[in-house]
């Protein structure tokens, strides 16, 4: 079952535990837990035979949904040809043999884990990047990208949230705004300004789309996701980089989701496949995260969590907000093969809702590193692929963080690291 890997510290047993409070992306009915659910399915349909038939297509099949008394949620047409809908397992089960119906799958829950601050952006060296130009001078990074976690607080001073963008999958009559925090302290990780007060961010001023799929509760469901996925290839010509600090149990079929009816990972490659670079977090529960997705796929840059209290290599950093070891692999975080990079995602300082700050940890505090790493690279780099991106970030890694420690894969994955960025 899908999650989302960082929470506030401030949170109930997010901190606590490296799996947080359960996710559902519709407004919970009278006596459903937030995070059921139960009765609702994402139905994904064959490609169209012809150019321009797909629009036709996705209206069809969901006027016959409907007609079969399904309750449609959400409507796909970019990453994905389909729709999620609430419905009986019988009807899901008659849907499923309709013509040109390639799937239908249960939604999902999902769900943020957690545990900010600029010994992050000290440790990947953003503060040595000439893109970033980090002097205190409100430059900005031209660049744009997608948070898509739990809104981002529209109106907080040291962050440039585009006022154009934005989408609320969770609750489509709202604005995207962050009832939670999580998603606010991620978009302040990837692009908080760089001037007087508060923190500044890997990119700094970077336009942030925040794209709601999880509730005030933290809880959100696979569907939304899509949904989320599904506007950022909307807009893929302005977005650049989007952030999923997000995920739950899956595997990778080597097949883009079509051999395991896996729609999120269609929508992922679809996704990056009109030219969408995507940052997720390796998942909090210190096992192998090719059990975990979207981290698994191998469409994004995974990124697991590095232990650093004093923006240092060397291990001499005094532990702070929580017990680990300075300059290793954080003690919660999951490893493999599956793991392209890792950074710092221990005591993270950042942005917070309410136009405040927080301290928080997780790999969800360690992939909008890599997002905002992402966006320097693609501000001096347009028209790079994702496959370009990631590789450039992945050749100019570091090894200069002790291992082994907690990492259970004898993998050192390279540190982010962007100097030369």
């Amino acid at each position: 079952m899908p999650k989302i890997f960082g929470a506030a510290l401030l949170t109930l047993a997010l901190a606590a535990a490296p799996a947080a409070a359960a996710v559902t992306g519709a407004a919970a009915q009278p006596g459903q837990i937030p995070g059921e659910t139960t009765g609702r399915y994402i139905v994904t349909l064959q490609d169209a035979p012809e150019a321009g038939s797909a629009d036709a297509a996705v209206n069809a099949a969901v006027g016959r949904a409907s007609s079969m008394g399904a309750v449609v949620l959400h409507v796909y047409r970019h990453a994905l040809q389909g729709y999620a809908a609430s419905m009986s397992a019988a009807t899901a089960a008659a849907l499923a043999d309709e013509p040109g119906v390639r799937s239908v799958e249960p939604d999902r829950p999902v769900r943020i884990a957690a545990q900010s601050v600029p010994t992050g952006v000290d440790r990947a060296e953003a503060d040595l990047s000439a893109t970033a130009a980090i002097d205190g001078k409100d430059t900005r990074v031209n660049a744009d990208v997608a948070v898509i976690d739990t809104g981002v607080d529209a109106d907080h001073p040291d962050l440039n949230v585009y006022e154009a963008g934005g989408k609320n999958c969770w609750l489509p009559m709202l604005p995207p705004m962050d009832m939670h925090g999580h998603g606010t302290h991620v978009a302040g990780t990837i692009g908080a300004l760089d001037n007087d007060t508060g923190v500044v961010g890997v990119a700094p001023g970077a336009r942030i789309w925040p794209v709601q799929v999880l509730s005030p509760f933290g809880s959100g469901s696979t569907s939304n996701v899509i949904c989320g996925i599904d506007y950022v290839t909307e807009h893929a010509d302005e977005i650049e980089v989007a952030n999923m600090s997000l995920g739950g149990s899956g595997k990778d079929d080597g097949n883009c989701g079509k051999r395991n009816n896996d729609a999120m990972h269609q929508a992922i490659c679809n996704s990056v496949a009109k030219g969408v670079t995507y940052a997720v977090a390796a998942g909090n529960d210190h096992t192998d995260a090719s059990g975990f997705v979207p981290a698994a796929y191998d469409e994004v840059i995974t990124v697991s969590a590095l232990a650093d209290f004093d923006g240092k290599s060397g291990g001499l950093g005094s532990a702070t907000c929580r017990s680990d070891r300075d300059d290793t692999f954080a003690n919660f975080s999951n490893y493999g093969r599956d793991v392209d990079l890792i950074a710092p995602g221990v005591c993270i300082r950042s942005t917070f809702m309410n136009g405040g700050y927080s301290t928080l940890s997780g790999t969800s505090m360690a992939a909008p590193h890599v997002a905002g790493g992402a966006a320097l690279y693609r501000a001096t780099h347009a028209g790079a692929s994702p496959a370009e991106v990631k590789t450039a970030l992945v050749q100019a890694g570091g090894t200069d963080w002790l291992w082994p420690s907690e990492d259970g894969d004898g993998i050192k994955e390279p540190l982010l690291r962007l100097r030369s960025f």
